[in-house]
């Protein structure tokens, strides 16, 4: 039993993916291990669909097993309460990073890049239909390691 749960705890903490936040590094990192960029635009603290997608897709044990394999994640968040806003350095790197890849200013907008930083899939909101499920399905097909 003791066996059991412990085994049970240690695949609930591998299957968590690690978000990053440099995304020249995650970039270099995607090269290295052949993997994808998945990238997040996200208000953590005033956009409910952000919310939403975070809690049912991004931390569900199913998607953290698959991007653990497949995916380095890159989180670009832009919160509003001065109590949760960001260092200088990283809210410019967010800014720069919207500049490129989300110049509507969508939220939640998610973006599959290449190790390059090639658009290669975008995520426009959160539709409450969707599934960890379809959402990896939209995903493999891009992945050099599921092809």
């Amino acid at each position: 039993m003791k066996l059991a749960l412990i085994s049970f705890v240690f695949c609930l903490f591998t299957a968590a993916p690690a978000w990053q936040l440099n995304f020249e590094q995650a970039k270099t990192e995607a090269a290295q291990s052949h993997k994808l960029i998945l990238l997040n635009f996200s208000g953590s603290d005033w956009c409910g669909p952000c919310i939403k997608l975070k809690k049912n897709i991004f931390e569900s044990a199913e998607f953290g097993q698959f991007a653990n394999d497949n995916l380095i994640l890159v989180r670009a968040d832009f919160p509003r309460l001065s109590k949760n806003q960001l260092d200088s350095k990283q809210t410019a790197h967010n800014e720069a990073l919207a500049e490129k890849y989300n110049r509507q200013g969508k939220f939640p907008f998610t973006v599959l890049l290449d190790a390059n930083g090639t658009v290669l899939k975008e995520w426009d909101g959160y539709n409450q239909s969707l599934t960890v499920s379809s959402f990896v399905e939209t995903i493999q097909p891009f992945s050099p390691t599921t092809k």
